[in-house]
């Protein structure tokens, strides 16, 4: 498929926030191991977001992303509280319920700007860190391979999201030494997990025929984020990232839905 085919199917569908609309509360341990992944996704998703309004880049899609994804945290924060099984578990996610307090704040509270970027990036950690705390606590509590597989697959959704951050904040620039070794490190561990994905037992032919699209797009998105040692336009190659990021989480959203689907 050609390049511009690859950018405009994916414009097509990923602003409008294509993931599936979570449910109203979280209906089992399952269910609560892909939301709370979701969340760690959303931490990366928001940055990116906000990055590429500060640049100008795809800035109604940003913008449409950005505030998508701020209300569907919300809304999931207040799912996993309330499902939380233990008392651990509540604990993870009332400290997480301070830290996105601070990065809605910060997300929300003037323009974008190069002077309040550093900030921001040093609060989505937080949120991430924490974000992923309660993840592993819900797939420990969990205690089935299934569990484990939901966590990975919905752990891809964050890795592509954390490269198209990383990728703006170097083009930025911003610490682009740092940006570029972290987009090392999640795409070498993104890899590794497709093949994970893809040789469990409990993967379903519907889940590797998913995998076989991500697969497709994988390449197109890491194209894009080979642009930056190139010396391509960098505004035309930020807007391929984006879009490109969006698309492949689609389908590793749909991918970790049907890990989550499975019982076993």
């Amino acid at each position: 498929m050609q390049r511009r085919t690859l950018i405009t199917a994916a414009a097509a569908g990923a602003f409008g926030l294509a993931l599936p609309v979570a449910h109203a509360e979280v209906t089992d341990l399952s269910d609560a191991i892909n939301k709370a992944g979701r969340q760690r996704m959303l931490s990366q998703r928001m940055a990116k977001a906000w990055l590429a309004l500060l640049q100008g880049v795809e800035p109604a899609s940003a913008q449409q992303v950005l505030d998508k994804s701020m209300l569907l945290f919300e809304r999931q924060l207040a799912e996993l509280r309330a499902f939380a099984p233990s008392a651990e578990i509540q604990t993870t996610y009332g400290k997480l319920e301070g830290a996105w307090t601070d990065y809605r704040t910060a997300l929300v509270q003037a323009t974008p700007s190069r002077a309040a970027a550093a900030g921001l990036l040093q609060l989505d950690a937080r949120v991430l860190a924490l974000a992923h705390q309660g993840t592993q606590q819900y797939e420990a509590t969990l205690a089935k391979p299934v569990g484990k597989l939901v966590n990975i697959a919905g752990r891809q959704r964050m890795l592509t999201q954390r490269m198209a951050k990383f990728y703006l904040a170097a083009v930025l620039p911003m610490d682009a030494d740092v940006a570029t070794t972290e987009i090392s490190k999640a795409r070498e561990e993104f890899t590794k997990a497709m093949g994970v994905l893809r040789n469990a037992p409990e993967a379903t032919a519907r889940i590797r025929d998913e995998l076989n699209l991500a697969d497709a797009q994988w390449v197109f998105f890491d194209m894009a984020l080979q642009k930056q040692r190139s010396g391509y336009a960098p505004g035309k190659s930020m807007a391929e990232v984006f879009v490109s990021s969006e698309n492949l989480l689609t389908v590793m959203d749909r991918v970790t839905g049907m890990y989550s689907a499975l019982r076993g």
